[in-house]
């Protein structure tokens, strides 16, 4: 995508929408971006792979879109086709042993998703509510939140394969997926078709890990819950947090958490937090978190001690810190993507200036530089 070589040509692709110029702002929930050169809608998996392989043969530029949640646009926009996945389709597999497997197709609404399989007595996605975004997504970046990840869900998932133009199934366990992350998220390599989770048939929720929600459902970390309890808890927290989507709250009009929490080094580690407690002082409890090779810390906490209040105004105000929650970047209503980009480099700069610790952008970024 963004790393493609440019490509001038204006031959259309199967599907088309007429005119050049397609705006790309509507398609992302931070509502910023250029134009494409041109943009193709696909319903079927017939036509996402035709406009996919048509991009290809001709040698064009492609940006495959979904739900727009996690991409920052460039202000001029993207010199290539985009391509909009709008599949739509879920089916449930009983597989025995109190489990069933949601098949989800790509263009599929996140939290639909998750709704109906909650509806159907199925528990396991119900801490992942509210999350915006597409079902094909969801494996890119491994998505997570409120103690649950897509790794420990995802069995398989159907890839189009831009090199060979064949389809195939490629399981959970090949995908490298790590904290928000996974061999799919830097790569135009491939393009998600739909994807199979494994949930039970028991309607309880996954296993309440998360301190704020388990306080939130007044159990102790490690119950399970009904999950439909569960999924309320947590769509009542990250709409405090100005997490769920709403057009006329523009502390929504973000990328969700703009940061990844940082992950130091064990060997770094304890110099780390001597320099945040030389900074903070001795008697503020640093959050961490256990974490492959070091320890996690807390991007919002280290947002809000280096200086950056929640509602934190960027350039002209056009931009802020969400009033919620300081780890989303919100456009107010006239902002461009250049604003965006100036107050999150304030903000990953004063981090580093104040504790020595680099904030790694959560979105993938197309035709721009952070």
């Amino acid at each position: 995508m963004s790393g493609a070589e440019e490509v001038r040509d204006d031959t259309a692709l199967p599907g088309e929408l007429p005119g050049g110029g397609s705006p790309l702002a509507e398609f992302t929930t931070l509502r910023l971006g250029g134009p494409a050169t041109g943009l193709v809608v696909a319903t079927s998996d017939d036509e996402l792979i035709d406009a996919v392989r048509a991009a290809d043969d001709g040698g064009h530029r492609l940006l495959v879109l979904g739900g727009g949640s996690n991409l920052v646009i460039s202000d001029e926009g993207f010199s290539g086709h985009a391509v909009r996945i709008a599949t739509k389709g879920r089916e449930y597999d009983n597989v025995g042993d109190g489990i069933v497997q949601l098949t989800a197709e790509a263009g599929e609404d996140w939290d639909d998703v998750v709704a109906d399989s909650v509806a159907q007595g199925l528990g396991g996605l119900e801490c992942l509510s509210g999350i915006p975004g597409l079902a094909g997504a969801t494996p890119v970046q491994n998505v997570g939140a409120y103690g649950v990840e897509i790794s420990e869900l995802l069995v398989s998932v159907d890839l189009l394969d831009r090199r060979t133009g064949r389809v195939r199934t490629v399981q959970a366990a090949d995908l490298g997926l790590t904290y928000r992350n996974s061999v799919l998220k830097h790569s135009d390599a491939a393009v998600v078709l739909r994807a199979r989770f494994r949930l039970r048939d028991s309607g309880l929720s996954a296993p309440i890990r998360y301190a704020e929600l388990a306080r939130a459902l007044d159990v102790e970390p490690g119950e399970r819950v009904d999950a439909a309890k569960a999924r309320q808890a947590v769509l009542e927290l990250r709409r405090g947090k100005g997490m769920v989507l709403d057009p006329a709250d523009h502390d929504t009009w973000s990328a969700g958490s703009f940061f990844t929490n940082p992950i130091v080094a064990e060997a770094e580690l304890p110099g780390t937090l001597s320099r945040i407690a030389e900074e903070v002082g001795p008697d503020q409890r640093i959050p961490q978190y256990p974490a492959e090779g070091g320890g996690k810390l807390s991007a919002a906490w280290l947002i809000e001690r280096a200086g950056f209040a929640k509602g934190h105004q960027g350039p002209g105000g056009r931009v802020a810190l969400s009033g919620k929650h300081t780890l989303a970047l919100t456009n107010r209503g006239s902002a461009s993507t250049a604003d965006l980009l100036e107050l999150a480099r304030e903000v990953r700069d004063g981090v580093r200036s104040a504790f020595g610790v680099t904030l790694v952008p959560e979105p993938v970024m197309v035709d721009c530089a952070f």
